[in-house]
C-alpha cells in the first residue's frame, strides 16, 4: 500500500453516517454505512477522516466512596473485563463495529485517517462520564486512560489495510483552554508517544504517519507550531472563512477567500517545518453562498492547494445533518447543511466538482517543486497570521511565490527574505538580526515593512534616518502609484545612503533601497501586508501589490510572466527543457491575459482536461482565457 502523503494529491471528506451523525456508533446501521461509502467511492473520494467517538468507545464511569474518594472506574455498573480491551476501558462491541467499518471502506478502496481522541465535535464536548468536569488535556486520571485507549486502538487496527494515518483527534485544543504552551506540548507528546509505542513500524516508516488534527496553531498562542510539529508528522489546516481571522472580509469566490486555504497551509508548513494538508474545509452552509457558489469556490481552492504542494483536501462533511435533532445539531445552524450529498443521497455540485478535479489531476500527476521567489519571516510581537496572509496575497498578485519561516528559529537559505509589517520592540532577537544581516552582506535581498516596530540597528543597513514618528489615523498617499494606506504610525524619514523608489506627494520617502555589502535592503514605511489582510475589499480595490512589483524581487530563473494581477500562476521546472505552469482564476470574473515566455521558451501542451479554458500560442508566449474559479495546466518547452 503506497504512503498516503506520497501520492500526487488526495481528496476526500470527513465522515459521519448519514442517518445518525455523531450517534452512528451507538445507532449502528451497517446497510446505511455501506450505502454511504459506495456513494463516496462513486464520486471519486479516496480518503475519509473518521471519528471513533471517545465516550462511545471508552464508556467509563467513576465510582466514589466516602468523602468523595475515587474507588474505581467501571463501564456503567459493570467492572472492567479482564481482557486487553477491558483493561484499556474500551467497549468490545464498538471495536467490532469499527472493524466492520474499516472492512467496508477497504472493500471500496477508501483509506482512513482515524481521529483517535474525538472528544470535541461540531461545538459539543464528548468525554467519558468519568472525566466530566475534569481538564481532559491536563488531568492525570484522564491522561492515563487516554494513553491506554490510544495504545489499544492503534495496536488493534494498525495492520488493517484501510488505515492511512493516525490523527491525534478532532480539534483537541478545543477540549480544554490552556494557559501554558508546555501543557499543550506535553499532551501532544503523550498521545504521539502512545501511538508510536503501539505502531512503531507504521509511524517510523511513514506508512501510518501521525496527523495533527488541531483547530489552529499559532506562534502567538499556546499551541505553537514548532513544538507541536516535533511530535507529529503532518500538519493540518481547517480553513473555514468565518472561523479564521480576516478570511470573511471578502465573499467566498473572491481573490482573497480563494487563496485562504493555500496561504494558511503553506504558512503552517513553513512555521512548523512539516508537510501540511487541508483536513477540513467548507462554506458552512448556504448563508455564505449557494450550492453553485460553494462548488466554484472549492474548485479554485483545490487547484491553489494542489499547485502549492498542500498534499490533500478533505471537505466537511460527507452527509447533510439537517434532519438530526440531538446536540450539537440542535444547537448550531452551521452544523446542519454541510454535506457533499443531500438528504435524498443526490450529490451537490461541490461533490461533482471534487470528482472532476480528482480525475483531472490524476492524469497530470504530482507537480515538480515550484519556483519560490522569497521566504516570508513572521516575527514576535506582531499578528503573525495577518502579516503572513497579507504577504501571500500581495505576492501572488505581483507574480511571486513565497514560503515561510518563524523568525525565532534559524533561517533557511533564500535569495530574498520578506519581513512584513514588523511590530513592537522585540520583533527579532539581536542574534537573529545579526544572522539575517550576514545573509544580506553575502548577497541576499531583504525587504522589511514597518507597522509599530522599533528596529535596532536600523540606519546602518536601511540607509534611512528617521526624523519623526507619530501615532496616526490619517492615510498616507504614495504619489506615483496613487495608493492610500492608513498606518499605525506616520514616519518621516531622510535618505542617507538609501534611494527612494516611492514617495509621498511632499517627497517623504515611503519605499527605499539601500546597498548593504553584496546585498540590498528594501524598506517600506507602511504596513501594507496587515492592511491587505484586515481591510475588507482593499486587496482588489487598491493595487498595493505594485509596491512588490516596484522592487522586482522575482527569481531570475523564472521564464513566464503575466500582467493580470488577478490571475494566479505557479512555475514548476520539470527538467532543463520542460516546465509546467498552473494558471488559476480565483475570482468570479472571466480573465483574459497573455503569458509571456522569455527566450526560446514556447507553449507545449495542455495537461489534463482544460475544461472551458482557451489557450492559444502567440509570438511571445500564449494567450489564455479562464472562466470564473477555473484553472488550466500547461507545459512549456524550449
Amino acid at each position: 500500500m503506497p504512503k498516503l502523503f506520497d501520492e500526487p494529491f488526495f481528496i476526500g471528506c470527513n465522515y459521519w453516517a448519514s442517518h445518525a451523525g455523531t450517534n452512528m456508533w451507538r445507532d449502528w446501521r451497517e446497510e446505511v454505512v455501506e450505502a454511504d461509502l459506495t456513494r463516496l467511492r462513486d464520486m471519486k473520494q479516496t480518503v475519509l477522516r473518521v471519528f471513533p467517538l471517545w465516550p462511545d468507545f471508552q464508556p467509563l464511569t467513576a465510582m466514589y466512596t466516602g468523602g468523595g474518594r475515587l474507588q474505581e472506574l467501571r463501564m456503567g455498573e459493570d467492572p472492567l473485563p479482564d481482557t486487553p480491551a477491558g483493561r484499556a476501558g474500551i467497549d468490545e462491541v464498538m471495536l467490532e463495529r469499527f472493524e466492520t467499518f474499516c472492512d467496508l471502506a477497504s472493500d471500496r478502496g477508501l483509506r482512513l485517517i482515524v481521529g483517535l481522541i474525538t472528544g470535541w465535535m461540531s461545538g459539543r464536548l464528548y468525554v467519558p462520564r468519568a472525566f466530566e468536569g475534569r481538564g481532559v488535556l491536563t488531568d492525570p486520571l484522564a491522561l492515563t486512560w487516554e494513553i491506554r485507549y490510544v495504545k489499544h486502538m492503534v495496536a488493534r487496527f494498525k495492520d488493517h489495510p484501510a488505515i492511512a494515518a493516525w490523527d491525534l483527534g478532532n480539534e483537541c485544543n478545543c477540549m480544554e483552554p490552556l494557559d501554558d504552551p508546555y501543557k499543550a506540548e506535553l499532551w501532544t507528546a503523550l498521545i504521539s508517544d502512545a501511538i508510536r509505542t503501539a505502531d512503531p513500524e507504521g509511524t517510523a516508516s511513514g506508512i501510518r504517519p501521525i496527523v495533527s488534527g488541531m483547530h489552529g496553531i499559532n506562534p502567538e498562542g499556546v499551541w505553537k507550531p514548532r513544538p507541536h510539529t516535533e511530535n507529529v508528522d503532518i500538519l493540518t489546516t481547517h480553513p473555514y472563512p468565518i472561523f479564521t481571522p480576516y478570511c470573511d472580509t471578502d465573499p467566498i469566490g473572491s481573490f482573497k477567500s480563494s487563496l485562504h486555504a493555500a496561504a494558511q497551509s503553506v504558512w503552517y508548513r513553513g512555521m512548523g517545518g512539516k508537510p501540511c494538508f487541508v483536513e477540513e474545509i467548507g462554506t458552512l452552509g448556504p448563508m455564505l453562498g449557494d450550492e453553485r457558489t460553494a462548488a466554484d469556490y472549492i474548485n479554485a481552492a483545490l487547484y491553489q492547494t494542489w499547485a502549492h504542494d498542500c498534499r490533500g483536501f478533505l471537505w466537511w462533511c460527507a452527509n447533510e445533518q439537517s434532519h438530526l435533532t440531538h446536540a450539537p445539531y440542535d444547537w448550531h445552524a452551521v452544523e446542519r447543511e454541510l454535506g457533499l450529498f443531500r438528504l435524498d443521497g443526490t450529490p451537490k455540485p461541490v461533490a461533482e466538482t471534487m470528482a472532476a478535479f480528482s480525475k483531472n489531476i490524476w492524469h497530470i500527476g504530482k507537480l515538480p517543486e515550484r519556483i519560490v521567489d522569497a521566504v516570508c519571516v513572521t516575527t514576535a510581537g506582531q499578528d503573525c497570521w495577518s502579516a503572513a496572509y497579507g504577504t501571500f496575497l500581495l505576492a501572488k498578485q505581483a507574480g511571486m511565490d513565497i514560503e515561510y519561516c518563524d523568525g525565532a528559529y534559524p533561517l533557511p537559505d533564500a535569495r530574498t527574505y520578506l519581513l512584513p509589517s514588523l511590530c513592537g520592540g522585540g520583533s527579532m532577537s539581536g542574534r537573529a538580526w545579526r544572522a539575517l544581516l550576514d545573509r544580506v552582506r553575502n548577497g541576499a535581498n531583504l525587504y522589511l515593512s514597518l507597522d509599530t516596530a522599533l528596529v535596532s540597528p536600523f540606519e546602518e543597513f536601511t540607509g534611512l534616518r528617521i526624523r519623526g514618528r507619530a501615532r496616526s489615523g490619517e492615510p498616507v498617499s504614495i504619489a506615483r502609484e496613487k495608493l492610500t494606506v492608513s498606518p499605525s504610525y506616520h514616519l518621516t524619514a531622510e535618505c542617507v545612503t538609501a534611494k527612494a523608489l516611492l514617495s509621498e506627494p511632499d517627497g517623504n520617502p515611503v519605499l527605499t533601497v539601500n546597498e548593504y555589502g553584496a546585498g540590498r535592503v528594501y524598506t517600506l514605511l507602511l504596513p501594507i501586508e496587515r492592511v491587505a489582510a484586515q481591510e475588507p475589499g482593499i486587496i482588489t480595490s487598491q493595487p498595493l501589490y505594485q509596491v512588490y512589483e516596484a522592487m522586482g524581487l522575482w527569481d531570475p530563473t523564472r521564464v513566464a510572466s503575466r500582467d493580470d494581477a488577478g490571475l494566479c500562476m505557479t512555475e514548476h521546472p520539470q527538467d532543463e527543457r520542460t516546465r509546467i505552469l498552473t494558471l488559476i482564476n480565483p475570482g468570479f470574473e472571466t480573465r483574459r491575459n497573455v503569458v509571456r515566455l522569455s527566450g526560446v521558451w514556447r507553449l507545449g501542451e495542455l495537461l489534463g482536461d482544460p475544461g472551458t479554458a482557451a489557450v492559444k500560442a502567440v509570438s511571445d508566449g500564449f494567450s489564455v482565457t479562464l472562466q470564473p474559479c477555473c484553472a488550466v495546466v500547461v507545459s512549456i518547452r524550449r
